[in-house]
């Protein structure tokens, strides 16, 4: 997970900066590098690997400027090299930025057009030469912003400073977060407030679509409309933390909206954005050999598993075999030697998925691990280790985790349905394209977060709620009932659709509200059916679905509109209007968010 700071400082800022960024060396980086105005022109230093070797470079090259910006860099776009690493540069402007510049190839190739010289591979290097392009077309740092940010799509936070300009540094939010630090005679910009804590405890979050103006005195904030406005200084505490809720009432809230960026960097450890396909690292295993996978997890990574058993199939038709990790040794399951056994962990400590990675070991499977904590008991005894990169989930019921969860097995689907020979280069560069879009509609979705409010009221007065979904919506749903039930104590259930006239249509009564996750896709109709039948028994029925509600052909009570993606990528986007529907539900009955009452976040015991 990239990390962005910046001072606007009364002294020489660089190793400042270094420090800062060494706050967020936990959510891990390839390269790290900073850049400062000095007597008027731009200079930078970077380095691939640690921190420690940014430090070194500076002690032999130091910067005297007292105007900086500094990055910690998970390689998105290009490889981790001292060239790809930030900050990106003109002779006029400098760049930090987390998230994934979208159509940076239309404007690269707009910009060579024009006589721009790029030196990097990244996609960050088509906002210094657009803003420098609007410069030079005589606009000022803050207008040809302006202009640049019209032009971005993705999702991003940004960093600029500008020759010349000493007392100027201009942030960008776009679903990737940014807090500015308030200081005496200085100004101070981090994605994490923790990066801050040791020059400010006033902090300011952009929210967002904002783009700020900084001087050493004063912010300026802008919405994403170019109207000016008014966001509160807040007093944060992350210097007694390790990990800080910024402006969030709860853990859970933050890590929902940490989705967009966190699903940028786990997606940029296994793809190549560039090229469109994915570029797994070395496994140790040869996907092209698998014949058979079997998954094992509990909870919430369960259902990652099960979406992953749905693409697999689909895109490599090879078999899967999926259990609950509680009863998969105990069924004394065959094993044929060679196999894949792919366990799905948050933490790498669960102790029933443990034990059967242990059990598929004895057996002679090859083991592969999809974990958080990469020093973790499962990543550790396993063949290979394919990590998340979700950084630090406090809230005990996982979001952020789950969906960086999904992110690599479709990744992982990907690969072995191009080693199976069932894909070819061109429906690989689509399926990844669909995956890239998703942090851009995620922040999309996020911003209309009050439509969740209104419906918690209704589901409040609930004492059961069913969710359906059918196909690959059908794990979608059982995350959906599991995760209302984990923060809000309310009895939900999840279903396959087609299962709803086998025995829960005898739940249904005007009482009972029905969650329906149903994306347009070739099972859209079937789906319907079955809210129709819903319907006719008085249920309450939620849609959340692309389609417009007329085309249920019977009553729906409320409709969460969700963007048009990929069918392949859908889960992903899915997921997160079941946790925030989950979560403005628990806050409308007062539960505990982020520690609900007889869960742990680590299960260590059978």
């Amino acid at each position: 997970m990239c990390g962005i700071v910046g001072i606007l400082g009364a002294k020489p800022v660089a190793l400042d900066l270094v420090d800062a960024l060494r706050r967020l060396e936990y959510r891990g980086y390839d390269s790290a590098g900073v850049a400062t105005v000095e007597n008027g022109h731009l200079e930078r230093r970077r380095a691939e690997g640690k921190l420690r070797n940014l430090e070194t470079r500076l002690q032999s090259e130091p910067l005297a400027g007292h105007t900086g910006i500094g990055h910690t860099r998970w390689a998105t776009h290009g490889k981790p090299t001292e060239r790809n690493a930030h900050p990106h540069m003109s002779g006029r402007v400098s760049v930090v930025h987390n998230g994934i510049i979208e159509n940076y190839r239309d404007l690269k190739a707009e910009l060579q057009a024009k006589g721009h010289v790029f030196a990097s591979d990244t996609d960050t290097e088509a906002v210094v030469h657009l803003i420098t392009d609007e410069m030079d077309a005589g606009h000022g740092p803050v207008e040809a912003v302006r202009r640049s940010l019209k032009r971005l799509s993705g999702a991003f936070a940004l960093g600029i400073i500008f020759a010349g300009h000493d007392d100027l540094m201009i942030a960008a939010r776009q679903g990737s977060p940014l807090a500015i630090g308030h200081g005496k005679g200085e100004m101070y910009l981090g994605s994490d407030a923790i990066a801050l804590a040791p020059f400010t405890s006033e902090i300011t979050y952009l929210e967002e679509g904002d783009w700020a103006v900084l001087s050493r005195t004063k912010i300026e904030i802008f919405d994403r409309n170019g109207g000016a406005v008014q966001r509160p200084v807040t007093k944060s505490i992350a210097s007694s933390l390790l990990v800080d809720k910024g402006n969030h009432r709860h853990f859970m809230a933050k890590e929902i909206h940490e989705q967009p960026e966190v699903i940028s960097h786990t997606l940029s450890h296994y793809l190549d954005m560039g090229e469109g396909r994915v570029q797994f690292p070395e496994l140790g295993i040869d996907l092209s050999a698998i014949t058979r996978v079997s998954i094992s997890a509990c909870g919430t990574a369960y259902y990652a598993g099960l979406v992953a058993k749905y693409w697999i199939e689909r895109l490599a038709r090879i078999p899967v075999e999926i259990d609950v990790a509680s009863e998969f040794r105990y069924r004394e399951a065959p094993m044929s030697p060679g196999g894949l056994a792919l366990f799905v962990s948050q933490s790498g400590e669960t102790a029933d998925t443990l034990a059967t990675l242990r059990y598929a070991k004895a057996n002679g499977q090859r083991i592969a691990s999809v974990v958080n904590v990469r020093t973790s008991t499962i990543a550790r005894e396993s063949d290979a280790v394919l990590p998340t990169l979700a950084g630090p989930e406090i809230g005990v019921a996982s979001t952020k985790a789950f969906t960086c969860q999904l992110a690599v097995l479709a990744c992982l689907s990907i690969a072995l349905g191009r080693a199976s020979g069932h894909i070819d280069a061109a429906k690989e560069r689509e399926l990844v394209q669909a995956l890239v879009e998703l942090p851009r509609h995620i922040s999309v979705l996020l911003r209309n977060e009050h439509k969740f409010e209104e419906l918690a009221h209704a589901l409040g007065k609930a004492r059961d709620v069913i969710y359906l979904g059918r196909g690959i919506s059908y794990p979608v749903a059982l995350e959906g009932a599991l995760k209302l039930k984990e923060i809000s104590y309310i009895h939900a259930e999840g279903y396959a659709a087609g299962e709803l006239k086998h025995g829960p249509i005898a739940l249904i009564d005007e009482n009972v509200p029905v969650v329906v996750v149903c994306p347009k896709d070739e099972l859209f109709d079937k789906t319907v059916s079955n809210m129709q039948e819903v319907a006719a028994r008085g249920g309450q029925i939620v849609m959340v679905s692309n389609a417009d509600p007329d085309e249920a052909g019977c009553k729906v009570v409320s409709h969460i509109e969700m963007p048009d993606v990929h069918p392949f990528s859908a889960p992903l986007i899915y997921a997160v209007p079941m946790q925030l529907i989950a979560y403005h539900t628990a806050v409308l009955m007062g539960t505990d968010v982020d520690q609900p009452r007889n869960l742990a976040k680590s299960v260590t015991v059978e």
